[in-house]
């Protein structure tokens, strides 16, 4: 495999993420330990599942991706040699992330928000890629971080002013209490299914913002980053707008008498 010439088919910014993780597949297949990368977002995610496709990544290691449980949306590569199986890999997770639980007073119930919590780790200097999903509950969160900085985020977390009179403790990833998502159901109304028209109406704007939108590449379909504002979506495709929120397509509906159509779309709470 020639690493470098692989890298150069990839655009500039993700460069450096498809070299981490080549090492990390090399450092696995050569030395037979269990390596993992960082959490990756969405957009990550998609551009590492087509590398880890290809047949020469295939042929170099094993690897799974897992980010604490299964609608995890956030998620780390854990790479592993021929001598490891899985149920040997699943009993190593705790050794590679584990939980910050914040189980709030009855009188702050409800208070904080997901962008409250990762605010708030986000003020003690740790790099949001070192941080999985922020699971929020009425009374609390359960937090995935990578376990090579947990105990410095408990013991910092207690420390703010508005976790002051919280419990926070450090659970392992079995523990974890998985929260159902929330989603609005909406209808929009396009004169076709192309991507700028559909963003335009799930955000009420205008085209021309939804173009915009588009050049910014803060779009992303089914995960991966979109510009083409003529993209025609399917039914059942997800729709990531960063800023404005995650939808997913559900159905058509119907048509307006002018041939408009009518789609109903799941909008993530």
């Amino acid at each position: 495999m020639n690493k470098q010439e692989m890298i150069k088919k990839y655009k500039e910014e993700d460069k450096l993420l498809v070299a981490k993780l080549l090492d990390k597949l090399e450092m696995s297949h050569k030395r037979g330990k269990i390596t993992n990368t960082d959490f990756l977002d969405l957009a990550q995610r998609k551009i590492v599942e087509n590398m880890l496709a290809r047949s020469e990544i295939k042929r170099l290691t094993n690897y799974e991706i897992w980010g604490g449980y299964e609608e995890a949306e956030r998620c780390i590569v854990v790479c592993y040699s021929d001598k490891w199986d899985s149920n040997m890999l699943q009993k190593n997770y705790n050794h590679i992330m584990q939980i910050i639980r914040i189980s709030l007073p009855s009188e702050l119930h409800q208070t904080y928000s997901h962008r409250d919590y990762l605010g708030a780790i986000m003020k003690l200097g740790i790099k949001r890629e070192k941080v999985g999903d922020i699971l929020v509950r009425e009374d609390g969160a359960d937090i995935i971080i990578l376990k090579e900085i947990i105990e410095f985020v408990k013991e910092n977390l207690a420390g703010l002013t508005r976790f002051r009179k919280a419990k926070i403790t450090i659970e392992p990833m079995e523990e974890i209490q998985v929260v159902e998502v929330q989603k609005e159901e909406i209808e929009i109304i396009v004169p076709s299914m192309r991507l700028d028209n559909i963003i335009a109406e799930i955000t009420k704007t205008s085209r021309a913002k939804a173009n915009e939108l588009l050049e910014q590449e803060r779009v992303l379909v089914n995960f991966e980053t979109i510009t083409k504002s003529s993209k025609n979506i399917a039914i059942s495709n997800r729709i990531t707008i960063r800023g404005k929120g995650r939808f997913q397509i559900v159905e058509q509906v119907g048509n307006t008498k002018k041939g408009n159509i009518i789609l109903k779309i799941e909008k993530y709470k």
